[in-house]
Order: structure tokens, then C-alpha cells, then sequence
């Protein structure tokens, strides 16, 4: 039985990761930051049915220590590192913290199992936001890097550093590129929840309006649940690589809004109010991806439609709102 050990696995990712491990055979540790009780921190694996299959274990990206630890009572075949300072507007916040998290803490983890476990495979989550001012019409693994965020040029040490392990020391690490991917899991901080929790509480007449940021950014959207079998197909490849994942569509933030209020009968523009305090510093307009090498060499396409995300999404927040007195 392989194991898997994940680092973010009270995160979006890390819970629907750990549902597709244990659906196919797999041991699944996640590492547990303490900054809540885990019965808090947890929810999204409760929320899939899951929270008494995966082991939690203390540790922190910041703690190489702890890392150390965790392997070596892990022994794992192959490390995920989700974990990350990952929300893009609260990095001009805190870019220091951002930095210590999601740069240094990824070379942490590489250290550690490169002087622990160097068989393991190793997954960094890379992400689209190091294409930034985009170069290119439509990205891909050759397309240069311009990251516009504190979180950005984090993510880009963590994915250099990555091939730099892969390279100097042969380690089987490869990085995702993964363009925004959401789901019923999605931090509410994040535009696409804050977009389907609006609708259903103004559906729910909880509330009559919902204050948004920038309505013409465009972004390439998928479902977290198709993303990572992605996560997964490129640690079972014979050579490490790194790959874009991304649906190849893009939409702007606009026909976000329109698709979940169409969702419940109701008119967008009757409740969106545009909101300058919601803008980000420096803007990333437009991305798009192509997933090209990702289809060739792993076999992997989306399954899920954005449509299809929307209703998810939107409903799941309407029976969040029911539930709750």
C-alpha cells in the first residue's frame, strides 16, 4: 500500500487529493499546521466524508524540524506540497509571511526529503499567477514568467527551486501549473465563492447586494476534483516534468457573476456593486492556458464544465445557508 504525505490537506486541494488517494488504495498523512483545533481546520474533509481516513499529523512549512519528523514517521512514496500562504490579495498584506510560507517552506520540504526521503516523488503546487503580465496570448511550460503579486514571486522561487532539486540532485519532483480551479471548497475569501455564497444568501434574502472588485478580469476556471488526478498522473510518470493543467477557456469575472445569479432565476446587475476598495495593487487581467503536454503525455483533460462548477458551487452555498439557523 503506498502512502502519501500532503501538506495543505485542510485546504481545497488537499481534501479532494486525499478523497482520490484513498479511493485508490493509498496510506494518506497530511500535515497539520497548529494554528486551530483540528475538529476547526477539518471541516473540508468532513465535508466529503472523509476526516477519520486521513492521519494529521503537527507540522508547519516554516518548522524544518517538524518536517523532518513527519517523514521519517511517514515514510512516504509520495509528498504533496499544497501548503501555502495562498490567498493572492492578502500577500500585499503580508509579503513577508507569504514569502516564509510559500517560497522558503517549499525549500524546506525539498530539503528534508531530499535528506530524508530522497525516493520519494515530490508535487509542488505551482500556480498560474507566475505568468502574470502574461507574454504570451495563451500559457504554457514554455511561456516566460512576470509574476504581479508578492504570492506570485513566492510561487515562482518554489517552482525554480523545484526543478533546481530536480536537476542537481535527481529527485522525482515535478511542479503542476494549475490555473484556477475551484469547487464547493473553496475559501469564501476567494472570488468565486464570494460570487456563489452572494448569490445564495441574496436568493435566501439574507442579504441584498454583493460588493465586488474587478469585473473584467478573465480567468481560465476549473474544478479542483478533475485537477487533481493531474496532481496525481504526474508523480506515476517515469521521468519528473512539470505541467500546465487549465481548461483552455476562459471567462471574465462578469459572466462569473451572471452564470450563478442565472443559476437562481435572478438578474446580476440588479445586485453586483462594483467596489474600488476591492482592487488588488497590481492587476492580472487576463490568463488563459493550454494543457497540450498535460492531454499528450499524462492523459489528462477536465471533465467537469464551468457551467456545471457554477450549479455545484451555488448550490452547495444555498444548502450551506438552509442548514444553518
Amino acid at each position: 500500500m503506498k502512502r502519501a504525505l500532503i501538506t495543505g490537506v485542510t485546504g481545497q486541494d488537499g481534501a479532494y487529493l486525499s478523497q482520490f488517494l484513498l479511493g485508490r488504495g493509498y496510506e494518506v498523512y497530511g500535515l497539520l499546521r497548529r494554528s486551530a483545533s483540528s475538529d476547526v481546520v477539518a471541516e473540508r474533509l468532513r465535508w466529503l466524508g472523509i476526516q477519520g481516513d486521513v492521519q494529521l499529523i503537527d507540522g508547519n512549512l516554516t518548522d524544518m524540524s517538524s518536517l523532518i519528523r513527519a517523514l521519517q514517521e511517514v515514510k512516504p512514496d509520495e509528498v504533496y506540497n499544497l501548503g501555502a500562504q495562498s490567498f493572492v490579495k492578502a500577500s500585499w498584506n503580508q509579503p513577508l509571511l507569504t514569502g516564509g510560507v510559500t517560497a522558503l517552506g517549499a525549500g524546506n520540504l525539498l530539503e528534508a526529503v531530499r535528506l530524508i526521503c530522497p525516493q520519494a516523488r515530490f508535487y509542488q503546487a505551482s500556480s498560474s499567477e507566475m505568468y502574470g503580465k502574461i507574454q504570451e496570448k495563451v500559457q504554457d511550460e514554455n511561456t516566460p514568467f512576470y509574476p504581479r503579486s508578492p504570492y506570485a514571486v513566492a510561487k515562482l522561487y518554489a517552482h525554480w527551486l523545484t526543478v533546481n532539486y530536480r536537476e542537481s540532485f535527481g529527485l522525482h519532483a515535478s511542479s503542476g501549473i494549475l490555473f484556477n480551479h475551484e469547487s464547493p471548497l473553496r475559501g469564501i475569501e476567494f472570488v468565486t465563492r464570494k460570487i456563489t455564497d452572494g448569490v445564495a444568501r441574496i436568493k435566501l434574502g439574507k442579504a441584498t447586494e454583493l460588493r465586488m472588485g474587478n469585473l473584467e478580469a478573465t480567468r481560465d476556471w476549473g474544478h479542483a476534483r478533475d485537477y487533481v488526478q493531474g496532481m496525481w498522473l504526474m508523480l506515476q510518470q517515469e521521468e519528473p516534468d512539470d505541467y500546465v493543467l487549465c481548461t483552455g477557456r476562459t471567462t471574465s469575472v462578469r459572466d462569473f457573476c451572471r452564470m450563478a445569479f442565472a443559476h437562481v432565476g435572478l438578474d446580476w446587475e440588479q445586485y453586483v456593486i462594483t467596489d474600488a476598495s476591492f482592487l488588488r495593487p497590481a492587476e492580472v487581467d487576463v490568463l488563459i492556458g493550454s494543457a497540450a503536454k498535460a492531454k499528450r503525455k499524462l492523459g489528462w483533460v477536465p471533465e467537469t464544465s464551468l457551467e456545471q462548477m457554477v450549479a455545484e458551487m451555488v448550490e452547495a452555498d444555498l444548502k450551506r445557508h438552509t442548514d444553518r439557523p
